[in-house]
């Protein structure tokens, strides 16, 4: 493993993760983890020993009561993780956190909108940029009514993520690549998040039809969970994320979460 560390933040540290993995012929690989679950101490050791790996970066979740996009691994840990007091705030002291122990990686702060409307936009993203993260990921916010959001991650030089679904016309895949900045999440599968044995057939197609609208790096998520599919990631996307395989093993302790990290950061280099 190469011992790096955090030069740049923001947009700038994203786009330097996509560089260098392109560099080592291979995807970037951005494990996600809830704050707070099982417990708030545990979730940062997880995310610590998995910066340890060479992971690429992060996706930091903060957990939600409602979350809609979520299947039933990831609403259980954010429901634990509620339990356990977890609020914006305290993912904010986390990444803050996290950074202080040497997490050099990019994090993607992933949370639904109503919790950051509370908290306030332009003070979440302030506050969160001052923690050490570099972008967000926020499901239930469309490229249209994100104007506000993108204006201050623009000021603020920080990556707002969109997403596009198999289901999306030209013209919506068009929208969010316009908008995106740091990456476009690209769903694998239509419906909420969840674990499945295999990709979808026509996957190879869909992506084509979003890579002839953009060069932006296109992130694959939803369904992700082994090795297998890791290594069918390289020369087909820029990066992935990998959810619920990695939270539903969150109950068994660190070192099972660990162990599937580091085979699926392996299969890149096989």
């Amino acid at each position: 493993m190469t011992e790096l560390t955090r030069t740049a933040q923001g947009l700038a540290a994203v786009e330097a993760m996509f560089a260098r993995a392109k560099q080592q012929n291979r995807a970037a690989f951005l494990p996600f983890f809830t704050i707070g679950f099982p417990k708030y101490e545990t979730s940062l050791e997880v995310l610590t020993e998995m910066s340890k790996l060479d992971v690429d970066g992060f996706e930091i979740g903060m957990p939600f009561s409602d979350p809609l996009a979520d299947g039933p691994v990831i609403q259980e840990a954010s429901q634990i993780a509620l339990n356990n007091g977890i609020n914006v705030r305290k993912c904010l002291q986390a990444v803050r956190e996290l950074r202080a122990r040497g997490v050099h990686q990019p994090m993607m702060m992933f949370s639904y909108l109503n919790p950051l409307l509370a908290y306030g936009i332009e003070a979440y993203i302030r506050d969160a940029k001052e923690a050490g993260a570099d972008g967000f990921i926020i499901p239930d916010l469309p490229p249209e009514e994100g104007g506000t959001f993108a204006e201050i991650c623009a000021r603020e030089n920080m990556a707002m993520v969109y997403f596009v679904a198999p289901t999306s016309s030209p013209e919506r895949i068009a929208i969010a690549a316009q908008h995106a900045t740091g990456f476009i999440y690209v769903l694998a599968v239509t419906g909420i998040t969840g674990v499945r044995a295999e990709l979808a057939p026509d996957l190879r197609a869909f992506i084509q039809r979003v890579r002839n609208v953009t060069d932006k790096p296109l992130v694959l998520g939803f369904g992700i969970s082994t090795p297998d599919h890791a290594r069918r990631m390289n020369g087909l996307m820029d990066g992935f994320i990998v959810a619920s395989a990695l939270m539903r093993l969150g109950k068994q302790g660190t070192e099972a979460v660990i162990n599937l990290a580091r085979s699926l950061r392996q299969a890149l280099d096989g």
